[in-house]
């Protein structure tokens, strides 16, 4: 490890989780901390994940911003999935305690991801700071605490549809097991990566302070929750949605890494069609559909008649990974012709949400989508699979009425493509009072982040990141 340079300003050690979803938008919220706050930034990042840091190291000097190499261990045996990668990412401990006491200006506040709790400790051993960033929502969050801090089991372990009320979160929602996380459902109590995942979860409310990439008028009533009833102060900041500015050209490009296709290529396709007569369809960096399931879309696209991008995951050959599938979008494509337009791979999709021309969006509901479509106005059809996609869905669909259920959801769920079909057209011609709900929280997320309570929240914790400089100085 070498030591860096820093600036004059506060110097902040940001930690995201290694996966894509999470750093994309907490790299967001570093750009508004170098920009709008003066601060200096170091970012931990693995080595295979440098490259979605390296358009904010391009643009900024190496006194204000600088990379933290660190490798996480291979995973435990012991261990899979989740679990293990959070167990792996744990192995960082005393690395990290090693730089910062190393570090002739070491920093003053840690900003880690929700899944990253026990840097809480870290930062108590350090006698600093620890700040949560949640790449998911107020509403996510209080679901999440809910489950592993009172731990609620399926009383009928036969019936998968048996409903799991969480009576202590704002609307008592309610799901069937099957859609409980399965990070959750498949550990028991007194499992030691059950404890473990649990006491790295519960350890976020006992941080110093919590941002969200949320805006208070999306989630005001469970952002309060948080305040009130979990973390149990104020230090809780709204600052989001979190996304490339509108004269951002190359980060509207890029963001998220390199594309396979030219930008301009789908830009000029899109210029060619009359506004919101296009659905955009897209199930997130980790999301890939059965050949059952994209067979259905498939159809119900066809029977619709509408316009089409479909951003389809991709192996490192870039081909869909699903023989099948592949082989029944590789027909499609050949018989829709200029009606559609097929990515394998990463999409520009803030670009391609914000164009005039995208009326629709058929979403896994992963949070950064979420807010990508409302920041840009377009009916989204919702088709959560896992994780917190459907708490978000229920979101979108019942609590504030933007969207409309594709499918309710799951590994092999299969939507009826007659009923899609319908969905798609109606989407795209919608002008009634779904539409106009739509619009209001396109106005409402732009308000948030251009003065209103996202601008304001995010100047308080500049202003509190700032305090602790001067306590630091003072020291």
């Amino acid at each position: 490890m070498s030591t860096v340079a820093v600036g004059d300003g506060a110097h902040i050690l940001v930690y995201p989780y290694p996966a894509p979803g999470h750093i994309i938008p907490l790299l967001d919220l570093t750009r508004l901390l170098l920009t709008r706050g003066g601060l200096t930034v170091t970012v931990l990042v693995t080595p295979e994940h440098l490259p979605l840091l390296q358009p904010l190291l391009s643009t900024h000097p190496s006194t204000s911003l600088q990379p933290l190499l660190l490798s996480h261990p291979p995973n435990s045996p012991n261990s899979s999935g989740l679990v293990a990668k959070v167990r792996a990412a744990g192995e960082l401990y005393h690395p990290i305690l090693q730089w910062f006491r190393s570090h002739p200006n070491p920093p003053v506040a840690i900003v880690s991801d929700f899944f990253l709790g026990w840097t809480t400790n870290l930062a108590r051993e350090l006698g600093v700071p620890r700040v949560v960033f949640w790449a998911s929502g107020a509403f996510a969050a209080s679901v999440l605490d809910f489950l592993w801090r009172h731990l609620p089991r399926n009383d009928e372990p036969h019936d998968d549809d048996n409903l799991i009320r969480l009576a202590n979160v704002p609307n008592s929602p309610e799901y069937p097991w099957w859609q409980i996380q399965p990070y959750y459902r498949q550990y028991t109590k007194g499992d030691p990566d059950f404890e473990f995942f649990r006491s790295n979860i519960l350890a976020n409310m006992e941080s110093w302070g919590i941002v969200f990439n949320s805006f208070t008028q999306l989630e005001r009533v469970y952002i309060d929750h948080v305040k009130k009833e979990l973390l149990g102060n104020q230090r809780v900041w709204a600052v989001g949605p979190l996304l490339p500015p509108d004269d951002d050209a190359v980060g509207l490009a890029t963001r998220g890494g390199p594309v396979n296709v030219p930008p301009h290529e789908v830009m000029t396709w899109l210029d060619g069609k009359a506004d919101q007569s296009v659905v955009y369809v897209c199930f997130g960096s980790r999301g890939k559909l059965t050949s059952k399931q994209t067979k259905a879309l498939v159809d119900a696209i066809e029977h619709s008649g509408v316009h089409f991008i479909w951003a389809v995951k991709a192996t490192d050959k870039g081909h869909v990974a699903d023989d099948d599938t592949s082989a029944i979008l590789d027909e499609f494509e050949d018989r829709v012709g200029s009606s559609g337009f097929i990515f394998r791979g990463w999409a520009p999709q803030v670009a391609i949400l914000r164009h005039r021309a995208v009326g629709a969006f058929v979403t896994h509901c992963g949070w950064n989508s979420v807010l990508e479509g409302l920041a840009a106005g377009v009916m989204m059809l919702t088709w959560p699979m896992g994780a917190d996609q459907f708490t978000n869905a229920k979101l979108l669909v019942d609590q504030i009425g933007v969207a409309a259920r594709a499918c309710h959801g799951g590994a092999q769920s299969v939507p009826d493509s007659t009923e899609l079909a319908r969905l798609l057209a109606e989407s795209v011609s919608e002008t009634g009072p779904k539409r106009a709900q739509v619009l209001q929280f396109r106005d409402e997320a732009l308000k948030a982040v251009t003065g209103g309570s996202s601008s304001i929240d995010l100047k308080d914790f500049l202003n509190q990141l700032s305090e602790l400089q001067k306590q630091k100085t003072c020291d």
